[in-house]
């Protein structure tokens, strides 16, 4: 499994390496989850979420977007479809 901060900024896959934004990374990684949504970073945020397994935390995180989004979705697997994220076993990372 990769490190938090690469993957709450994976921007795609490269065979079995992620790809991850480096300066994101660097700027925000740090950040909590409910941080990365109050900067606008719904999908890291969501990542984040997604990472920590906290269903709490992914319920705060889906609540907070659906009132700043104007959006009523219920579930993670529906906010997963939105933003296009997934955890795959991966066990390298190419930092751009």
């Amino acid at each position: 499994m990769i490190s938090r901060e690469d993957f709450i900024f994976t921007i795609g896959y490269d065979g079995e390496r992620a790809v991850v934004d480096s300066k994101a990374k660097r700027q925000y990684g740090a950040n909590s989850t409910m941080e990365l949504a109050e900067l606008g970073l719904y999908r890291a945020a969501f990542s984040s979420a997604l990472y920590s397994k906290d269903e709490a935390e992914m319920r705060a995180f889906i609540e907070f977007f659906n009132t700043k989004a104007g959006t009523a979705y219920t579930t993670a697997e529906e906010v997963r479809r939105l933003f296009g994220v997934n955890i795959f076993e991966v066990k390298k990372v190419l930092l751009l």
